[in-house]
């Protein structure tokens, strides 16, 4: 029971990636230019899906839904944290931690999803490419989309809900530079055993789920690829996949290390580096990496500038 001198914290100071002053003004540059590229990648890719109906496919449709989660989860996370670096900690409610870890847990959940549809999409175009059309209707497209982001938003309201059963009074400082769970529960007067845990669970389902489910679809498609007796064949297809198994490679890396791996929270400057990469980096590197070896969306891309 909390002693009488205790007093509820309903507000947090959000530490920040550094206590160094002299590096504020260059961070906050560097995340300034890293967060108007990411937008205008993501965005300008969308934009560029939606106006050439040459790229109204499911493959596009599932790029174009990825390049949405990842501005939503860099505008859940960057703008405050370059009001945070400059400010020297910001302060934060409880109920904005909640709101931007919401957003940000939704729309990462969203790409887990989204990354097993888009898995499935290039396993039924190169096994199966004569029953393409037929499998990966519109309709079957916009179902999955709507599946993913339903998901996505659904999985963050639990974590959220169970945050209204613990009460804040030690420390106000959140030692991260956006609210993460994980450093908050460390802020809990009351047990977060059942919350950690919960996370926990989430996370090794979700990602091991998901992480499976791409990894099985690859393994069929380069089994299929090394049947084929097309070299441009299996160029064109490597290229493709390469493109999505890093992206894979680099979104679940950094989520296992965070959320799955024992450990996870000791070291608290390893912790805001897992962090940083998911959630600034790879929505950074995402349109790049699926764009810039993409002749159809560069042949957009350059039919919309001359123009």
């Amino acid at each position: 029971m909390m002693g009488e001198n205790q007093t509820l914290v309903t507000e947090f100071v959000l530490k920040g990636i550094t206590d160094r002053p002299e590096l504020r003004l260059p961070l906050f540059l560097v995340f300034l230019l890293i967060y108007v590229i990411t937008m205008v990648g993501n965005l300008g890719l969308i934009f560029l899906i939606w106006r050439d109906p040459h790229l109204h496919t499911p493959m596009y449709y599932f790029l174009g839904s990825l390049a949405l989660a990842d501005a939503c989860t860099s505008s859940s996370v960057t703008p405050r944290m370059l009001v945070s670096i400059l400010d020297n900690g910001e302060m934060i409610s409880l109920c904005e931690c909640m709101v931007q870890y919401y957003f940000f847990g939704s729309s990462a959940t969203t790409e887990c999803f989204l990354l097993v549809m888009m898995s499935y999409d290039r396993f039924i175009a190169i096994c199966n490419p004569l029953l393409y059309l037929v499998v990966m209707s519109n309709r079957r497209c916009t179902w999955l989309i709507s599946v993913s982001y339903l998901t996505g938003f659904l999985h963050p309201f639990i974590h959220v809900g169970l945050l209204f059963r613990l009460t804040f009074c030690k420390s106000n400082v959140i030692d991260h530079f956006y609210c993460e769970i994980l450093p908050l529960y460390t802020l809990s007067c009351t047990d977060p055993s059942i919350n950690a845990l919960v996370v926990f669970i989430f996370a090794v389902c979700i990602q091991a789920i998901t992480f499976m489910s791409i990894i099985i679809s690859y393994i069929r498609v380069l089994l299929a690829i090394m049947r084929k007796k097309s070299e441009r064949g299996r160029s064109k297809a490597f290229s493709t996949c390469g493109a999505h198994l890093l992206s894979v490679s680099l979104f679940y890396g950094t989520l296992f290390f965070m959320y799955v791996c024992p450990g996870t929270g000791t070291d608290k400057y390893q912790d805001k580096m897992y962090s940083l990469f998911y959630t600034i980096i790879i929505p950074l590197l995402n349109p790049f990496i699926y764009s810039l070896r993409n002749k159809e969306v560069l042949g957009a891309l350059r039919k919309m500038i001359n123009k």
